[in-house]
């Protein structure tokens, strides 16, 4: 991707957001000179989950789903590459661990960023418009600057969600992306509920777990899911993160869809089983000196909260017995997961773009979302059109290789159709 232009000609494609996947896509379009690209950030600097830096997390995914490698080995901007770099390449080999650490790898993307020429940090673009003559979007900022291009890519990703009770609730609840920024105060409060059952949850409670005897808090963690569900990584359950299994589903009927994004949230939402027994060994251990302050409330789903003197009042319906209960915490930490909104500054285009039934993103099957099928893309919002893939890193680089053969025209890194044993349609 060569630099922007000094010219008002406008350029090949605009991405907007930079999650992984963006920033993928800025290093496997870096060396393509027929790509002119800039890629619009609102923060001052890479920055991917702080907030859940816990000591010793790790990636759910290898090494090789970095930004590149599963599309061009080659490429100087791999993970390999980072840790040669860093003097770290024969510590990793050491190690014998595929999974890199969660902090390990936000710092492999900062180095990966701080290479790129087409990256634009601190640039909040606020709306975007198309023009018809010239036939290009054009994407005005906060700082009033404009750019323009035939071809947007979208990787803004998903804010957090907060269950509809727990909305405007008021005091100190934060959601788990905030989590080590708050944790100190968090610790001095008499009791700490958790709600949610995901690998996020399962990481703070066992981190709490820990210092529970230390800071004498009472600990409480707070589950819809009938019990702790362990993320589905078998091999060939792995194969649903497939070409073929992308063209599967893509093709399925919008109801089908929609059932399966259901019924597969443990394929990618799922807790490290290993985790899991980390936390049962380390409730035993505590167990010995006497009974541990905490509870553990499966099949509990959240019907209301309120706040009152810096306690908060959860109603919970145990669902199988239909019973409902009530739980007082002073602090509160909702592991609730993210959900994708469609970004404000798209309305002037609206008319542009693919809606299914549900008011979604209606993406075809080679991530297009607006009605030419070829000018707008998504990245990471479309659970419910190419099911797991979506969220999945080891796949990024993968949806990468497939846009740039849409912008290009032409494939210039391979792009994967078969790899699968297992086959999905009749």
């Amino acid at each position: 991707m060569s630099k922007l232009p000094e010219s008002p000609d406008p350029l090949d494609f605009i991405g907007i957001g930079l999650g992984p996947f963006n920033l993928g896509l800025a290093a496997l379009t870096e060396p393509i000179a027929e790509l002119n690209g800039v890629f619009l950030e609102s923060k001052p600097d890479f920055e991917w989950h702080s907030g859940m830096f816990l000591e010793g997390a790790h990636l759910q995914t290898p090494f090789m789903s970095d930004l590149v490698t599963l599309a061009d080995p080659t490429s100087p901007y791999s993970f390999l590459n980072y840790l040669k770099e860093s003097g770290r390449l024969y510590s990793f080999y050491i190690r014998e661990n595929f999974y890199p650490l969660r902090t390990e790898y936000n710092d492999y993307c900062r180095w990966a960023a701080a290479k790129l020429t087409g990256i634009r940090f601190g640039t909040t673009v606020t709306q975007v418009s198309y023009d018809e003559a010239a036939e290009v979007y054009v994407v005005s900022t906060e700082g009033g600057e404009t750019y323009r291009a035939p071809r947007l890519v979208l990787g803004t990703g998903a804010p957090p969600h907060i269950p509809e009770p727990c909305r405007g609730l008021g005091g100190d609840a934060i959601h788990n992306s905030r989590y080590l920024h708050h944790k100190q105060e968090l610790q001095q409060k008499d009791s700490i509920t958790l709600v949610g059952s995901g690998q996020s949850a399962a990481e703070i409670y066992y981190d709490l777990l820990g210092e529970i005897d230390v800071h004498g808090y009472r600990l409480n963690w707070v589950t819809r899911s009938p019990r702790f569900f362990p993320l589905e990584y078998t091999k060939l359950t792995l194969e649903m993160t497939s070409p073929e299994y992308v063209d599967y589903f893509h093709a399925l009927p919008e109801e089908t869809r929609y059932r399966l994004e259901t019924r597969q949230k443990n394929l990618f939402k799922g807790i490290d089983g290993d985790l899991i027994n980390e936390i049962f060994d380390l409730l035993y251990q505590k167990n010995l000196a006497g009974p541990v302050p905490t509870r553990l409330l499966t099949n509990s789903a959240l019907r209301s909260a309120s706040y009152e003197n810096g306690t908060y009042t959860l109603g919970l319906c145990q669902e199988e017995q239909g019973k409902d209960f009530e739980l007082r915490t002073d602090g509160l930490i909702l592991a609730t997961g993210y959900t994708y909104e469609t970004p404000a500054f798209l309305e002037p285009v609206r008319d542009r773009l693919n809606w299914d039934s549900r008011g979604r993103f209606d993406l075809a099957r080679n991530y297009s979302v607006d009605t030419t099928g070829r000018g707008v893309f998504v990245q990471n919002a479309g659970v419910h059109t190419h099911s797991i893939t979506s969220p999945d890193l080891g796949m990024g680089a993968y949806r990468n290789a497939y846009i740039i053969r849409e912008l290009l025209g032409t494939e210039y890194y391979p792009v994967e159709k078969t790899i699968a044993f297992q086959e999905f349609a009749a």
